[in-house]
């Protein structure tokens, strides 16, 4: 399946945000699920026409799904919580022309890999904690939610990405933030995980971002989340993007596509469980 990909521009509050949308070439007779896509890079560095050599581009190239791919706002002139903003702000932008794009608005999904991998859960628990858009599936490959030291990131000198990387990438992500960072900064200081989409992810044992990964989904199950995470011995960060060709990565690409299907066709979210906690620290009330 061929798709097509559309330039556009979502205006915010002093600045335009920059999308690629990825569709079928040709309109399904039915609703298709619509994904919001958010780009790696460490929060400092990425586009969104990474769409194109990541995951997203399978959803939109072999599932058919309508996947929108922001170019939020990077760390280097705009820390936190600039790029949460702009993906709130894209995924309002995806429910509310749900009609116009062919998207069935009870299968709004997020998805991200490393750094988007991270925006992907902080901008599934502001969703669930403001209430106001139903996110069905949430896909964070790898993902970066941890600013502290993990037993796989501390003294991780792996390809791609490292300790060293991932120390000086936090450090501008939280720049100007005092004490501990909130969980939509930090996913992984959230303590709260119920009522957060279904979830899943894959990650290779040598990626700094290995154990956060797995207690994402540990802590997920806990809280009564379906949520499952695959393992890939012996491989580093971004495997399945960097080197494309080797079988573990054609099995994770099999996978992640097989476990979008599943969700596809069997998730839709229930009324929003509203969390305890009240919302915190909880950046741009409105558009």
């Amino acid at each position: 399946m061929r798709y097509q990909t559309i330039r556009l521009s979502i205006p915010m509050k002093g600045h335009t945000l920059p999308a690629l949308l990825l569709m079928p070439e040709k309109r399904p007779s039915a609703p298709v699920p619509g994904v919001l896509w958010l780009h790696g890079g460490g929060y400092m560095t990425g586009m969104a026409e990474m769409a194109h050599f990541t995951r997203a581009r399978d959803l939109a190239g072999r599932c058919g799904a309508v996947v929108l791919a922001p170019g939020y706002r990077l760390s280097l002139r705009h820390p936190y919580p600039a790029a949460l903003e702009d993906a709130w702000r894209a995924l309002k932008f995806l429910v509310r022309n749900a009609g116009p794009l062919g998207v069935d608005p009870a299968r709004i999904m997020v998805g991200g890999e490393s750094a988007g991998g991270g925006l992907t859960a902080a901008l599934c628990m502001l969703a669930r904690d403001r209430g106001e858009v139903r996110v069905a599936f949430q896909m964070p490959i790898y993902p970066m939610l941890d600013d502290r030291d993990t037993l796989s990131s501390r003294d991780n000198h792996a390809p791609i990405w490292n300790t060293r990387r991932n120390h000086a990438a936090w450090k501008q992500y939280l720049k100007g933030l005092e004490g501990e960072p909130p969980a939509y900064a930090a996913p992984a200081r959230q303590t709260d995980y119920a009522g957060l989409p279904p979830a899943y992810t894959f990650v290779g044992t040598d990626d700094p971002f290995y154990r956060e990964t797995l207690d994402y989904v540990k802590k997920l199950r806990e809280a009564g989340v379906e949520a499952r995470a695959d393992v890939y011995p012996g491989c580093f960060h971004a495997f399945d993007m960097m080197a494309p060709w080797k079988p573990e990565s054609r099995e994770a690409a099999r996978r992640f596509e097989a476990a979008f299907r599943y969700a596809a066709a069997h998730f839709t979210p229930p009324q929003f469980l509203q969390s305890p906690l009240a919302p915190q620290d909880v950046p741009g009330q409105e558009e």
